[in-house]
C-alpha cells in the first residue's frame, strides 16, 4: 500500500480525531474509507456497465403513454 501526504485544515484535524475517538478508528482509516467510498461513487465504468444494461428495459412495455402524450401532459401541468 502506498503512502499519501495530504493538507488537511485545522477544523478538519479538529473533526478527524473526534471521528476516531467516537468510532474508535484511526484517522488513517476514516481516510482510507473516505477514499474508498468517493472512489465507489465515482466510478463511471461501473455507472457505464449499469446504464448499458438498464438500455431498453420498457420496450417492450405497452402500459405506458407514448413520450408525446406525457409531455402534453407535463406542459398542461405547467400552465395550470
Amino acid at each position: 500500500m502506498a503512502t499519501a501526504y495530504i493538507e488537511l485544515s485545522d477544523q478538519e484535524i479538529q473533526a478527524l480525531e473526534r471521528l476516531a475517538q467516537q468510532t474508535g478508528k484511526t484517522q488513517a482509516e476514516l481516510l482510507h474509507e473516505a477514499v474508498t467510498d468517493l472512489l465507489a461513487h465515482i466510478d463511471t465504468s461501473d455507472r457505464l456497465d449499469l446504464l448499458q444494461q438498464a438500455r431498453g428495459i420498457w420496450r417492450d412495455r405497452d402500459d405506458l403513454p407514448d413520450v408525446q402524450t406525457l409531455r402534453t401532459e407535463l406542459d398542461r401541468s405547467f400552465k395550470e
